[in-house]
């Protein structure tokens, strides 16, 4: 059988080919559209971070995360009863995102200067931040004021504002206490209470923080909150309206004499309680911005001065404790004094005269308390002052608070001796002769004074409060008792040299005061005075101790005519206001002369 020979095979493309073709085809096509992709993204990455970095930065800020802080309310500051001092009230923050705020942030921050008294720039500033989506731009606005301004700014088309909540202070009771409450700025605690006491009432804020992206709130995206913790109240012993009543009496009276300033304070005599401490002038809480700053103190704390003649009760108080003299030692008084050099002389002209010791301190005699003081070595009478509470600190919390100037015994002579047995060549403030005083009314006994409830912790981290009163023994009992009836004699309604202070139906023991003043630029004294008068009642069972001082009355006015109205009308309206009735005993029968 024959064989057919093979066919010959012909040329051309094999089985697949045209399918390999187009895949590679496809796979260069990819590889060029990708390479131009990746050409895109890296010139936009170039544009972004090299050319434009500040819009790379606000595309980042609308990723990501915001966190806004929630405001603690802060602890209201009270009186005695209840009564609000200070406290907070609802307010609100202005909050704006710089993203939606920057195109308009010229023509946002003037009416936000213009409507809440922000400064301009500050807030301009904010609203053309680059980097952030929230910056606060008024806080502690008055809710009505910051709903209205927003509402209207967005009305008008400048997106990008909102509200939030914001306590903010108020002073109910304008400038009662104020010099003691203080005031707070926008982020602190200024003066006062609301600074001493700042980490009580402050709480702790808290805050929220969630996640944003295109420049929205995400719902379901990253969210935690930590709530504030609001802060504690803090209770003081002052009075309200006992408060407001001695302001207005000392205003009024400080005008009338033509005084630089004035102070009147009131102390529980058993319980050293600061019912009252007023100061004049003083401030509204509410504008502090628009008074002196030398008005937004406390005066009665921070202001030093010679207490003249009041000091003299505490002279004669630490003689009868120490078995020198009784209230009937005969003193012969002669016209004037030498010591050292110096001529001393009473403040009204006579000859010799026979005083004794309570008519000494009735009349107010300077050479009868001399001699009298002289049977006290310096550092025996140096002791009893100091133990009376002068040159040492009362502790009361109150910022900026002198010690005053007991000089050391070491650097007494004899007229220094002699001065400061009659209240000159010392200094002290207010708060410390009231107390001194008081330690009198109060059988002897010292008891420090207190303008907190309970116990509060300063920002210096002392310990102050009714719950760390201490007590302490200056004189005895018949001592203490023996000088108060030596100050009845004062305010005898016949013949007391301070018989304007003499409430009828009551035994009332006090004291004047007239002491010459150093000038700030001679550091000499300059012709003005400083008057006081300080006394308590009823005089055989003090239940309230006043003290009264004003500075440079016009000339004519000593202690008992200036400063003696005041503590009438405070005494008056205390005995009356905590219903203390009169003690129905027998005024004492003490002799003046002999």
């Amino acid at each position: 059988m024959s064989r057919r020979p093979p066919a010959a095979r012909t040329r051309g493309a094999r089985p697949g080919d045209a399918d390999r073709g187009r895949a590679m085809f496809r796979l260069r096509f990819g590889f060029i559209i990708i390479a131009m992709v990746l050409s895109v993204f890296g010139a936009r990455l170039v544009q972004l971070q090299g050319l434009d970095p500040n819009a790379y930065a606000a595309m980042a800020a609308a990723e990501g995360i915001v966190k806004v802080e929630l405001p603690a309310t802060r602890g209201a500051i009270v009186d005695r009863n209840g009564v609000e001092l200070a406290s907070s009230i609802d307010g609100m923050m202005i909050v704006g995102d710089p993203q939606m705020t920057r195109a308009h942030a010229a023509e946002i921050a003037t009416r936000l200067a213009d409507e809440v008294g922000v400064d301009y720039f500050t807030v301009l500033d904010r609203l053309r931040r680059q980097d952030t989506r929230f910056q606060y731009l008024a806080r502690r606005v008055p809710a009505t004021l910051a709903t209205r301004v927003v509402r209207e700014l967005t009305a008008e088309g400048y997106k990008g504002l909102s509200t939030r909540r914001d306590p903010m202070r108020d002073y109910p009771a304008d400038d009662v206490a104020a010099s003691l409450i203080g005031f707070i700025g926008e982020d602190e605690a200024l003066a006062g209470f609301e600074r001493t006491f700042d980490e009580q009432l402050s709480g702790v804020d808290g805050s929220t923080t969630y996640q944003v992206g295109a420049g929205n709130r995400i719902p379901l995206g990253e969210n935690t909150t930590v709530n504030p913790v609001n802060g504690q109240d803090l209770v003081l012993t002052i009075d309200r309206d006992l408060q407001f009543y001695a302001q207005r009496v000392l205003a009024e009276r400080v005008r009338e004499v033509k005084g630089e300033s004035g102070t009147v304070i009131v102390m529980d005599t058993r319980s050293g309680e600061i019912l009252a401490a007023a100061d004049y002038p003083t401030f509204d809480a509410n504008d502090p911005l628009g008074s002196p700053k030398e008005d937004l103190g406390v005066r009665s704390a921070s202001e030093t001065y010679e207490p003249g003649s009041v000091q003299k009760v505490l002279t004669f108080a630490s003689l009868i404790d120490a078995g020198k003299i009784t209230p009937r030692t005969r003193l012969e008084v002669p016209e004037s004094l030498r010591r050292n050099g110096h001529t001393v002389r009473d403040h009204w002209s006579h000859g010799d005269i026979r005083l004794t010791a309570a008519g000494a301190l009735a009349k107010s005699s300077n050479i009868g308390t001399i001699l009298a003081a002289e049977e006290l070595g310096h550092e025996e009478l140096y002791d009893y002052l100091s133990k009376f509470g002068l040159g040492q600190h009362t502790d009361l919390g109150i910022r900026g608070e002198t010690r005053g100037v007991l000089p050391a015994p070491e650097t007494w002579s004899a007229i220094r001796h002699a001065t400061i047995a009659f209240g000159q060549g010392l200094s002290v403030n207010a708060f410390q002769m009231t107390a001194a005083i008081n330690a009198i009314a109060n059988d002897g006994v010292l008891v420090s004074p207190s303008l907190i409830q309970g116990k509060a912790v300063t920002d210096s981290g002392n310990e102050v409060g009714t719950d760390t009163t201490t007590r302490t023994r200056v004189v005895s009992e018949d001592a203490a008792r023996q000088t108060a009836e030596m100050m009845e004699l004062v305010t005898d309604a016949e013949d007391g040299i301070a018989k304007v202070t003499n409430i009828p139906g009551y035994r009332v023991a006090g004291k004047t005061g007239t002491a010459q003043r150093v000038g700030k630029d001679c550091g000499c004294y300059d012709g003005t005075f400083t008057v006081s008068f300080g006394g308590f009642a009823p005089a055989d069972d003090a239940r309230f101790t006043v003290y009264v001082m004003i500075q440079n009355p016009a000339k004519g006015y000593g202690g008992g005519s200036a400063a003696g109205p005041v503590f009438k009308k405070v005494m008056t309206h205390l005995l009356s206001k905590y219903a203390v009735p009169p003690t129905g005993t027998p005024d004492p029968a003490l002799p003046v002369e002999w």
